[in-house]
């Protein structure tokens, strides 16, 4: 009897037949031998898994190296396990209780009972953890019941592992044994620890078990693991790299915002210098939605509850949300998103199919509530600001709005030289995480994928990251450092339109749903200037530094030629100030290059009689002496263009 044929398909749509029970390195084996040398597992509908699990069915597939997120997911989970292994031998008393993997690395957490743990035993454990990843031991996945595993955890008295494995369905459960060590873990796992070259052990901190404060706390310890010790080098390089970048230390040196607790903890104060960053920006998507036929609005701060239990958010969001207060009998709550308001502006009004697409914009600010141990400068905080903007269109009108929404996004992070990684964000089986019926989701989901491939974009699905009411494209930057932040997101939503009941009278004066795009390039104001800070390392472009050039006298007698220079400044509204402090001239310069001021104007006599400036700009020394009335000219073409430094061009 001939073997029973399955057919795969790969990432770029090819297809490829094999006999049922293939293993993922025999698939990798198939199309290169490079490629099954570095494959650390593969992803089956969806699902990573062993490369040496069989597959018996047809399916989408993609092996999984180093170099996509779902290979660094399994390498690193592999590494929990190799940490474990070392600690077992170091520390027999040990128990264990998870060790998942990280945007970037992993961690694990463990019982040490009466032994005390400090940051400087972690080269001990590092050390012994290489001597475990050398003996290169294969990950060997076993299926057991629920009964064996209860039974081998109660044996060794780990309260842990029973307490996880009591809510686990019998006859799914599975032990990975490598060496001398064996975990209950679903995987996947790469294919042996010799895969593993180098690790750091980054740091230690306390996690009470399941997150209960009245329980055990155990020690966590974090870590990253490579499979180069080149790429460990790199990135404690990159480490070192983003302190000096720390946007809270910069924002406080630049004077861009401040935290005060009498305000409030995770409520930003933006100081002047902060403020003038943020207008621009704001000015700069404002100009663009306006090009695009986008019409701003304002909503309030709190609502009534009511409209958040329409829309679905509470109690979706509740323990992200401040409570409810108490107004004219009814409650009202901070407002947690936009969404909803927009869409009541959208009921003010019976529209028409010649209204649409109807495009509402807003910086609305919004409010949750974050544990004080989450919160983090600008980039994790209480009280935020949101580019928000909603989409009302018709279906046919669908994939040119999500186009567009696409271009103005990638113009947004273009601007700032930030490379993007696109990913379509999908739903996954667990019907209760959703909101709406399985045929709008399965027809937005085509209808962003066939967006995508149209635009001929490269992207990523990633099943289970949708939001509650609809699938989305989410963009993810990398800034100069090459750290990746997810920002702008698009999302498709057919679900709003049924719970606000919201119509349009089509052509054949019958009443339709319009299909709503949610949409902010920047996401959060705060993040997002967080990020801008960092990536730029607060030496911003010269249309968004909030002060773009200052004028040094060399001593009083050119104080009149200097605010004469800077009066032709502001007359083209370039942010400009003079120096006319009685200090050296060195010390002005040291001031300048300090505030990270992007252009220097050193005026003497000679530059008073030629009608010239001698010109610095930051980082970069002196570039020349030139002409005023040529020099203004570039200055304002600069700007007009929104050049990048030239070390970000």
């Amino acid at each position: 009897m001939a073997d029973q044929q399955i057919t795969l398909t790969l990432p770029d749509g090819s297809e490829r037949e094999y006999s049922s029970g293939v293993t993922g390195l025999e698939v990798a084996q198939s199309i290169a031998a490079g490629l099954a040398r570095a494959a650390l597992s593969i992803t089956v509908n969806g699902d990573i898994r062993d490369l040496d699990r069989p597959i018996t069915e047809d399916a989408e597939i993609a092996i999984n190296t180093w170099d996509s997120e779902e290979g660094k997911y399994t390498f690193w989970h592999s590494s929990a396990h190799l940490l474990a292994e070392a600690i077992q031998e170091l520390y027999p008393e040990a128990k264990f209780g998870i060790g998942p993997p990280i945007e970037n690395g992993f961690y694990y957490d463990i019982d040490f009972g009466d032994e005390q743990v400090t940051q400087e035993d972690l080269p001990k454990i590092e050390k012994k953890f290489i001597e475990k990843a050398r003996q290169k031991s294969e990950f060997e996945r076993r299926n057991v019941s629920k009964e064996e595993a209860l039974s081998h955890y109660e044996d060794k008295g780990n309260e842990y592992k029973v307490d996880l494995i009591k809510d686990l369905e019998d006859g799914n459960i599975t032990f990975y044994t490598q060496g001398d060590f064996t975990d209950l873990c679903r995987g996947p796992h790469i294919p042996n620890t010799g895969d593993v070259k180098a690790v750091k052990l980054t740091s230690l901190a306390g996690a009470y078990w399941r997150g209960d404060s009245e329980g055990k706390q155990l020690t966590r310890i974090y870590g990253i693991s490579f499979p180069k010790q080149k790429m460990l080098n790199e990135h404690l390089e990159r480490i070192e790299e983003a302190k000096k970048r720390d946007h809270r230390k910069l924002g406080k040196e630049l004077g861009i915002y401040m935290i005060d607790k009498m305000v409030g903890s995770g409520l930003p104060l933006w100081l002047p210098n902060g403020t003038l960053m943020r207008r621009t920006l704001e000015a700069f998507l404002r100009d663009e939605q306006k090009n695009r036929g986008y019409q701003e609005v304002i909503t309030p701060h709190i609502a009534n509850i009511e409209l958040y239990k329409t829309s679905g958010h509470y109690p979706y969001y509740k323990d992200s949300q401040f409570n409810p207060m108490e107004v004219d009998e009814e409650e009202y709550m901070l407002k947690p998103m936009n969404c909803p308001h927009h869409h009541r502006i959208y009921s003010n009004d019976l529209r028409s199919y010649r209204d649409l697409p109807l495009r509402l914009a807003e910086f609305g600010t919004v409010y949750r509530y974050e544990q004080s141990g989450e919160l983090s400068g600008l980039s994790r905080v209480r009280g935020f600001t949101q580019d928000d903007a909603h989409i009302y269109c018709t279906h046919d009108q669908l994939k040119q709005e999500i186009k567009n929404v696409i271009e103005l996004t990638q113009l947004v992070f273009n601007t700032f030289g930030m490379p993007v990684d696109i990913r379509l964000s999908y739903r996954d089986e667990n019907e209760k995480k959703y909101g709406g019926n399985t045929e709008y989701w399965d027809r937005a989901q085509q209808e962003i994928r066939e967006v995508a491939d149209e635009m001929e974009l490269d992207y990523t699905v990633a099943p289970g990251e949708a939001s509650f009411y609809g699938p989305k494209i989410d963009f993810i930057i990398r800034d100069a450092i090459g750290r990746k932040w997810q920002l702008g997101t698009v999302q498709v939503d057919y679900v709003m339109p049924e719970r606000f009941d919201l119509t349009y009278v089509g052509s054949d004066n019958e009443k339709h749903r319009p299909v709503i795009i949610h949409r902010a390039p920047f996401g959060s104001m705060e993040r997002f200037m967080s990020i801008l800070i960092e990536h730029f390392a607060g030496d911003f472009p010269l249309w968004l530094a909030p002060e773009q050039v200052r004028i040094l006298p060399i001593s009083d007698d050119q104080i009149p030629y200097a605010n004469e220079l800077k009066e032709s400044f502001e007359n083209i509204d370039v942010r400009v100030s003079v120096d006319g402090r009685s200090e050296q001239i060195g010390g002005k310069i040291r001031d300048a290059e300090t505030s990270k001021i992007p252009i220097m104007l050193i005026v003497g006599s000679n530059e008073v009689e030629d009608g010239t400036v001698s010109v610095r700009r930051h980082k970069h020394g002196d570039i020349g002496t030139f002409k005023f009335s040529e020099f203004i000219s570039d200055v304002h073409e600069e700007i007009k263009t929104k050049a990048l430094p030239k070390n970000q061009d």
